[in-house]
């Protein structure tokens, strides 16, 4: 009965990750322009399948090779092409992971892998050529977010150093907030977002009310995103892990909300949204070791650096329509080394222990993620054309335009 709860959860929390997809989708498409729409939603359906089958075929098998070379180096050459579940006596093996099939982890661990691409396409969005993105997220999400995951989650050096991240702070999360660092820094930024003095012009989103929804839909899908990573359903574990996510994605969209209204002078709801998602992610690496008060203020402190990376963004003239570097990466970052600071592990070793994989991680990213963009830039080259840029993606690169019946293609009337 144990294992068949146990089961029944896992799938259910597979089920939540996977809708956070159509979040991060009506997230991007609210926060950008009308003719880009297509193009977005196009990038987060080639996202969600790429992801699967490149998970199903080489990822999976990657990030939990079982052994490693020195710690490091995924020792995967035997069995590594397809699923192969364990079998016992001719039939599936139900004690696989103390509680939960082979197939219901690959399901679960697919859903997650296929996000980190998805970060990257909120910050790239309105620019760069679709090939190029959808070349980028098959080598990124084949090859470099299982080798990283594996560190950690596969028992690699960082497992074995104590670094810890529950749910993916940094393992999810900043593995794609740094490769959309890279990413907009290579592309430069749309055109009319800087002026020739350096003034940032805002580029307001078509449809704030579908932004709403997706922040809405993407804190409802980490209760399996944080929930799930219970591995099991311990009712004691995973009721504080949803408390715990609960509290902080309450705590960042206030502490945004209030600091973005005394810094500039106004209601800002972007700011709010992207406040709770902050929060959502600072939680995420120790969820399950926070009291209610340190999840709060791990969201207050998410909270504050939304606004300040969103700030400091626009101060090095970077571009990032949807806000993907602040949520992802910053509150990424601050989430891990949360770690160390509150809850049951904190110490002066445990935050080095912190510091030390947020390190590895972002250098390992950043090297790969270069690399990828920059032979793809020399190549196939990233970034629109200009005259194609300006009358939009959906147009050129798909040739139809999400809202139709507003296109200008109205017929006259009649007399």
């Amino acid at each position: 009965m144990e294992l068949l709860t146990n089961n029944v959860w896992m799938m259910v929390c597979t089920a939540l990750v996977f809708f956070m997809h159509l979040g991060f989708s009506l997230l991007e498409v609210g926060l950008t322009r009308q003719k880009n729409a297509i193009n977005i939603l196009f990038k987060n359906v080639f996202i969600i399948c790429t992801g699967l089958l490149l998970y199903s075929l080489i990822g999976f098998n990657l990030m939990y090779p079982g052994s490693f070379i020195m710690g490091i180096i995924p020792d995967y050459f035997v069995g590594l092409f397809g699923l192969h579940a364990p079998v016992a006596d001719g039939a599936l093996d139900l004690t696989y992971n103390e509680g939960y099939t082979y197939w219901t982890d690959f399901l679960f661990q697919g859903m997650f892998a296929a996000t980190a691409a998805t970060i990257v396409s909120g910050a790239v969005a309105e620019r760069i050529k679709l090939s190029a993105f959808m070349l980028f997220s098959i080598i990124y999400l084949a090859i470099v977010y299982p080798i990283a995951g594996s560190w950690k989650w596969g028992g690699g050096f960082l497992d074995e150093l104590g670094f810890y991240d529950f749910a993916g702070s940094t393992l999810v999360h900043s593995v794609g907030g740094w490769a959309a660092l890279v990413a907009i820094s290579l592309l430069g930024a749309r055109i009319g977002k800087f002026g020739e003095d350096g003034s940032s012009h805002a580029i307001p989103g078509h449809n704030v009310p579908l932004a709403t929804a997706g922040v809405f839909i993407l804190w409802l899908g980490w209760f399996g995103f944080n929930g799930g990573s219970v591995l099991s359903a311990d009712p004691s574990a995973t009721s504080l892990t949803l408390v715990t996510t609960c509290l902080a994605a309450a705590a960042g969209g206030i502490s945004a909300f209030l600091v973005s209204t005394i810094w500039y002078k106004n209601y800002d709801l972007t700011m709010f949204l992207n406040g709770i998602l902050g929060g959502l992610v600072g939680i995420t690496a120790g969820a399950d070791l926070m009291s209610p008060t340190d999840a709060v203020l791990i969201g207050l402190i998410a909270g504050i650096l939304i606004v300040a990376g969103v700030a400091l963004i626009d101060k090095v003239r970077l571009d990032d329509p949807v806000g993907a570097v602040a949520v992802h990466l910053i509150c990424g970052v601050w989430g891990t080394l949360a770690v160390g600071i509150f809850g049951a592990l904190a110490g002066f070793e445990q935050f080095l222990n912190q510091l030390i994989g947020v390190a590895v991680i972002g250098a390992f990213c950043c090297v790969s993620a270069f690399l990828i963009l920059f032979a793809i830039k020399r190549s196939l080259g990233l970034r629109m054309e200009t005259h194609e840029e300006t009358e939009g993606l959906d147009l050129h690169e798909h040739g139809m335009d999400a809202y139709a019946e507003f296109a200008g293609k109205v017929e006259p009337a009649k007399q």
